[in-house]
C-alpha cells in the first residue's frame, strides 16, 4: 500500500511539473532539453551496439520492448512477455540492439516501406514526403532497460548514433519518420531536429494501445546542415553534430557485406516459426492478402512449412508477382561504342535476374543498342557483361531502364544465385558456396 501510495504521488508529481514546463516558451523549453545532453564520445567498451540477429538477441529485444510498453500503457500485457508485430518479420526490417557486458539493455527498430507499408502511414498523411526523392523508414519500438534510463543517455545515445549511421550508410533511408507520445514529441524536436506533420494529434493510435500520438519526421540529407549550425560552439559531450557526424565510436559493429545490398534481412525458418507461430499467433491473426504477401517475400520452398496457410495459393500467384528479400545499389556503367567515339553513362543497378536488371540512370538510353556493362556488385565482385536496354522511361533528370543480358559471367550468376536461394543476409555473405568456381 506504503509503495501504490508513493508511485501514485511520484505520477502527480510528475505531471505537475510536466504541466509546469509546458508553459515555458518554445524555445526556453528546447534549450532546456539540450542542456541535458551528454553523449560520451569514449562509451564504456561494454556497451556494444550491433543488429540483432540471433533468437537469444531478438527475444531480448522483444522483452525488453514489451515491459517498456506495458509499462507506460501502450501495450497489454502479452503471455510470451514480447512484443512482436508483422512488421518484425519482414526483411525489410532491421531490430538495432545495444549490449552492456553482454546483456541487450536497449533496442531499436527501423521499418523501411515494404509491400506491407508502416505503421505510421494508416494515419498519417506522407505526401509531402514522398514529393522529395528517397526511401522512407519508420523509426520504432525504442526501449531502454531501466537500469540505463537515468543515466545521461549512455545507452540512447550511443544506440541513436548507431541507428543515424546505419541508415545513412547501410539502409539506404532518407527520410525518417515517427509516431510518439505528444509528451515526448519535444525531445525528437529541440535535439534530433524532426519537424511535425501536417496533422493534427492523433487522439488514438491503434499500434500503440489506443494512446495519443503525434507524426513527425526528419530529413537526413537536410539534417546534417541544421545540426551543425544548432549546436555550433556546443561543448564536445553536449555536441549531437560532432557526436553524430565527426565521432567514430569502435563499439558499433556494423554488418559484414559481400554485395552491395541495402537491408540485413535475418530472419530464418525457425526464427519465424518461433516468434510468430510458437510464441505469438501473430501470422495467424493476418488477412488472406496479408498472408499471400508473406508467401510471395519468403517464395522458397523452406519456408512454406512456417508460414500461413492462403486460401487459394494457386489463384494468388496468378496475380502476383514475387517480391525481393533484399535490395540492392550496385554502382556502374554503360559504356556503347561508336565508329568514332565511345558513350559512357553511369548506372546504378536495383534489381538482378538470370538473364537481366533493372538501372536508374540520369542519362537517357536508347533502347535496342548493345553496350558493355561494367557493374560493381561489391567491394570485391565486378561483373563485365554485354547487355542492351529493352524498356525504359526517363522524365526530368531521371530514367528507369530494364536490361537483357547476353551471357552473364560468373560474379553474376552466383549473385543471381543467392538471391534465388538465400534468405538472410549470412546467406549473402557466404555466397560463394551457391556457385562452384
Amino acid at each position: 500500500m506504503t509503495n501504490s501510495r508513493a508511485s501514485g504521488a511520484k505520477r502527480i508529481w510528475h505531471h505537475t511539473l510536466r504541466r509546469a514546463f509546458s508553459f515555458f516558451p518554445r524555445p526556453l523549453r528546447f534549450a532546456v532539453y539540450r542542456s541535458f545532453v551528454d553523449c560520451d564520445p569514449t562509451p564504456d567498451k561494454r556497451v556494444v551496439l550491433k543488429i540483432a540477429e540471433s533468437r537469444e538477441e531478438l527475444e531480448a529485444c522483444f522483452r525488453l520492448l514489451h515491459d517498456a510498453y506495458v509499462g507506460s500503457g501502450f501495450m497489454q500485457p502479452h503471455p510470451s512477455g514480447m512484443r512482436i508485430t508483422i512488421y518484425h518479420a519482414l526483411p525489410t526490417t532491421t531490430t538495432l540492439c545495444a549490449k552492456f557486458d553482454g546483456e541487450v539493455v536497449g533496442t531499436i527498430s527501423l521499418i523501411r516501406e515494404s509491400v506491407f507499408g508502416f505503421p505510421l502511414q494508416s494515419i498519417f498523411d506522407l505526401h509531402e514526403i514522398r514529393e522529395t526523392k528517397g526511401r522512407l523508414a519508420e523509426v520504432s519500438a525504442l526501449a531502454v532497460h531501466p537500469r540505463f534510463r537515468n543515466t545521461g543517455g549512455s545507452i540512447l545515445f550511443p544506440l541513436m548514433k548507431f541507428m543515424y549511421e546505419y541508415c545513412t550508410t547501410f539502409f539506404d533511408t532518407r527520410h525518417l519518420v515517427i509516431a510518439v507520445n505528444p509528451n515526448r514529441i519535444e525531445l525528437y524536436e529541440s535535439l534530433l531536429l524532426f519537424e511535425r506533420l501536417t496533422e493534427n494529434q492523433v487522439e488514438k493510435y491503434d499500434f500503440a494501445n489506443g494512446a495519443p500520438a503525434v507524426g513527425a519526421s526528419v530529413d537526413l540529407h537536410v539534417a546534417p546542415g541544421l545540426m551543425k549550425r544548432l549546436y555550433r560552439g556546443k561543448p564536445v559531450r553536449k555536441n549531437l553534430y560532432i557526436y553524430f557526424l565527426r565521432t567514430e565510436l569502435p563499439n558499433i559493429v556494423m554488418p559484414s557485406r559481400r554485395y552491395f545490398s541495402t537491408n540485413d534481412p535475418v530472419m530464418t525458418p525457425d526464427l519465424l516459426d518461433y516468434f510468430f507461430n510458437q510464441c505469438t499467433q501473430t501470422f495467424q491473426g493476418l488477412a488472406d492478402r496479408e498472408r499471400g504477401l508473406l508467401h510471395s517475400i519468403y517464395d522458397l520452398p523452406k519456408y512454406t512449412a512456417v508460414l500461413p496457410t492462403v486460401f487459394s495459393e494457386s489463384d494468388f500467384r496468378r496475380h502476383h508477382r514475387a517480391h525481393e528479400r533484399y535490395s540492392l545499389k550496385c554502382p556502374g556503367s554503360f559504356s556503347i561504342t561508336h565508329p568514332d567515339k565511345t558513350e559512357v553513362h553511369a548506372i546504378q543497378v536495383v534489381e538482378f535476374s538470370d538473364d537481366g536488371f533493372l538501372a536508374n540512370s540520369k542519362n537517357p538510353l536508347s533502347a535496342n543498342v548493345w553496350g558493355e556493362a561494367r557493374i560493381r556488385l561489391g567491394s570485391e565482385e565486378t561483373s563485365v557483361i554485354k547487355a542492351s536496354v529493352v524498356r525504359g522511361k526517363h522524365k526530368g533528370t531521371f530514367g528507369f531502364y530494364g536490361f537483357r543480358v547476353a551471357e552473364p559471367d560468373l560474379p553474376w550468376r552466383k549473385l543471381v544465385g543467392v538471391l534465388k536461394a538465400g534468405a538472410t543476409h549470412e546467406d549473402l555473405e557466404n555466397a560463394s558456396r551457391f556457385l562452384p568456381e
